[in-house]
């Protein structure tokens, strides 16, 4: 593989024990020195200590967090018996997970030095190195398969570097500096004008069984199918340049464009513009990973759900027909009639994916799949769809409260990928949700269409939910 690419996942069916130890200890070593990487473009110490936003941890937390899972993960698999730091593996295990914007924490945490962090770093480092290469293994790696657990480890790795790549972003300027590895897109110009290409109707099957050859997360597991009507999708992402149009419009101070949360989110973030832009003497600027630019106008706008969805309903009245954002389905759907295909083992991506061309968006007329651009890579698109469990989902038994806590109707399924999305995230199976209010390296394309989007089951109960339940409510009439 030319060094130039990042490390793609490999695939678990191999049958020969060394070339997989050496595929799995390469997709390692790739993933924990790029993340470390990413910490490099933090201006000094005190940058780690200092919260980039209040509804986070400081990103001293993130650099331990994902060493840490490696450890808690690897006992819990039996791969592992002895703890490498048993204070660092209790405090760096949990992150901030509030349920609301204004759900703001104040704890006081003990993290140590940056320092002794990076020794602890190293210690984790050698341990899963002894145990890829010393530790006895049987073909193929699957669900049920301990090795399973170096895997969930390496692609949460993975998962930490997109999320702390946007908690940096929002990093104060004078705590962050310009990387060699983290050299944003330097190309823009005028945005194209969108138009609208028709998608045919069709079927789309989604849900992947166990023998997959590649690793996932429990959420994709089990099995979708829907059939889907014909629509009409964006042939481009939003632009900046297209966004600003509503900007002008006074969309954000327009109470009849925003749904009840997003009003109660748009009022307490004080918003009126998306959140990377500036607005300086000299014009509208977009706020980068470690640096703040004159605005891209073609490339894609970065908001979050709400923002999105308010555009859509401006949209729509100034258009005079049905805009929204797309379904799942009607993703997938548009994934399948646009050809689009897997990042390329040994190749750069046909899109701006797996940081295979720039550490930042680009151009939304940049990579073309079939009539549209961008289908997958640049920056995720946010859907209309709340994650939901597929039929046949199970929890893994060592990650048991990956995905069940988004089960609750308040997180949306963002589609395709950004730039820094790697590993799992660029496959067309990932499905990763967040919470409306978050912010990602994530923007939109808008469908037309008259059918309306189906609100999925979103709710998952466990056998011993179940059992649990039924306890409750029958107890000794029925259980003796």
């Amino acid at each position: 593989m030319p060094r130039s690419l990042f490390q793609r996942s490999p695939r678990l069916d191999e049958s020969d024990p060394e070339r997989m130890r050496v595929a799995l200890r390469d997709y390692f070593y790739a993933t924990f020195s790029r993340y470390e990487a990413l910490f490099e473009t933090l201006a000094s110490d005190e940058a780690y200590y200092k919260k980039p936003i209040t509804l986070r941890h400081p990103l001293i937390f993130y650099l331990g967090h994902t060493a840490t899972f490696f450890i808690n993960k690897l006992i819990l698999a039996g791969l592992v018996t002895e703890r490498v730091n048993p204070k660092f593996e209790s405090i760096f295990s949990v992150g901030v997970d509030e349920m609301s914007w204004d759900d703001l924490s104040d704890a006081h945490y003990d993290w140590p030095t940056v320092a002794d962090l990076m020794v602890y770093r190293d210690a984790v480092r050698k341990v899963i190195d002894t145990l890829i290469r010393t530790a006895p293994l049987t073909l193929p790696i699957h669900w049920d398969h301990p090795w399973w657990a170096i895997i969930m480890g390496i692609e949460h790795e993975r998962i930490h570097l997109e999320t702390s790549s946007v908690l940096i972003r929002q990093h104060a300027l004078q705590y962050v500096q310009p990387h060699a590895a983290w050299q944003p897109c330097r190309e823009s110009g005028a945005a194209p004008a969108n138009a609208l290409v028709t998608i045919a109707a069709g079927m789309t099957q989604l849900g992947k069984d166990r023998a997959d050859p590649r690793y996932g997360w429990d959420n994709e597991y089990g099995a979708h199918e829907a059939s889907v009507a014909a629509f009409q999708t964006s042939q481009f992402l939003v632009s900046n340049q297209e966004f600003l149009g509503f900007v002008e419009a006074g969309g954000y101070a327009n109470d009849a464009y925003w749904q009840t949360e997003g009003l109660s989110w748009r009022n307490f973030a004080h918003a009126r513009q998306p959140t990377f832009w500036l607005q300086a003497d000299s014009g509208w600027q977009l706020r980068l990973l470690t640096e703040v630019v004159t605005m891209p106008w073609d490339w894609p706008v970065e908001v979050n759900y709400h923002e999105a969805k308010a555009f859509c309903q401006w949209k729509s009245e100034h258009d005079g027909v049905s805009v929204r954002l797309p379904s799942e389905d009607e993703w997938y759907r548009l994934y399948d009639a646009a050809g689009v295909s897997e990042v390329p083992l040994t190749e750069a991506a046909h899109a701006n994916l797996h940081l295979d061309h720039y550490a930042s968006a680009c151009p939304v007329n940049r990579f073309a799949h079939g009539d549209v651009y961008d289908v997958v890579g640049n920056v995720w698109q946010w859907t209309e769809t709340p994650i939901y469990p597929f039929e046949g989902f199970e929890v893994h038994p060592i990650y048991d409260d990956f995905t069940t806590p988004t089960f609750d109707g308040r997180h949306n399924l963002t589609k395709g990928g950004s730039w820094i999305a790697c590993g799992n995230e660029s496959l067309r199976s990932a499905r990763y949700a967040f919470r409306r209010h978050f912010f990602q390296h994530a923007g939109f394309r808008y469908v037309v269409s008259d059918s309306a989007v189906t609100a999925p089951n979103v709710y998952y109960e466990s056998d011993k939910q179940l059992s649990e339940y039924a306890e409750f409510h029958y107890g000794d009439e029925y259980y003796g």
